[in-house]
């Protein structure tokens, strides 16, 4: 049994907060790249182009790559011969959260009822998803969501009988109805089968995953390649202008389901595809 205290998960949650709102992972950076070499439109390399340098900026200056913080999500894979000590670890990472969006000057943009809508003034309550895995590491993954993107973002209760065209459909019918108001270049995550729930979060697992990783599932990864290319083929481009980089990446993930159904989400991401790990 090892033992973690709320405190070092406070820390690290912290630092993680205001690290990831400041500089995107290198991955991220290399795919934006990568779109500018091969966009087509001068207008669209163009605003590719700004977004290098608005990344630039914000790295040389620790500020925030974009004014939309986001809500933070945050994915605790907590292994079985761990024990926490010193408080409830929900508590220890709100108030992780509390202090990374407080000392790092970060947007404050969550309400604490959805319809009553009064602000929080310190970004919590976070989302927090816990896993329980063999071993006796902690592992976090930060991933601040903005807004713009996530109303983009869709659930579809397929039938069986829709198979692998209807699952295609719905990528390109999400993206072609978020358009522009999505900030791209975007990133698209995508979660195939479980329940209702259960396909919502493995698209938003598949935002945390690196964009230059393919899934270990053959049939997946060369449906990964298809719709991105056919994303990039539908001509909304950088900034909703037009060209060919619609999207930098796009990851699938996926789970057994029930005979009578075929789950699908789609998680919409905006270019700022903000993730960061770590292992305590």
């Amino acid at each position: 049994m090892r033992t973690i205290s709320t405190e070092e998960i406070t820390k690290n949650i912290k630092e993680m907060c205001m690290e990831v709102n400041i500089r995107l992972s290198d991955d991220v950076k290399a795919a934006i790249h990568a779109g500018r070499e091969k966009e087509e439109s001068v207008i669209g390399r163009q605003i590719l182009g700004q977004l290098e340098e608005n990344m630039d900026i914000a790295c040389e200056n620790q500020i925030p790559i974009c004014q939309d913080t986001g809500m933070t999500v945050v994915f605790l894979q907590i292994g079985q011969e761990v024990h926490i000590e010193g408080g409830f670890i929900g508590d220890a990472v709100n108030e992780g959260i509390r202090q990374g969006y407080e000392e790092g000057y970060l947007r404050k943009s969550v309400v604490g009822d959805p319809l009553i809508r009064e602000n929080t003034k310190d970004n919590t309550p976070g989302i927090i998803h816990y896993e329980i895995v063999p071993g006796d590491q902690l592992g976090i993954t930060v991933a601040p969501k903005g807004f713009g993107s996530e109303n983009m973002s869709r659930v579809f209760m397929l039938k069986p009988a829709d198979g692998i065209e209807g699952v295609k459909q719905a990528i390109l019918e999400t993206v072609q109805n978020a358009g522009p108001n999505a900030c791209p270049p975007m990133v698209i995550g995508v979660g195939i089968g479980g329940t209702f729930e259960k396909c919502a979060l493995l698209a938003k697992k598949a935002l945390t995953r690196d964009l230059d990783s393919r899934s270990p599932i053959p049939y997946i990864s060369k449906l990964e390649e298809e719709m991105l290319e056919k994303i990039n083929a539908l001509g909304i481009g950088p900034g909703g202008l037009g060209g060919r980089v619609t999207a930098i990446g796009l990851n699938i993930e996926t789970y057994p389901t029930h005979i009578a159904g075929l789950p699908v989400a789609v998680n919409v991401c905006c270019h700022v595809n903000r993730h960061s790990k770590r292992t305590l």
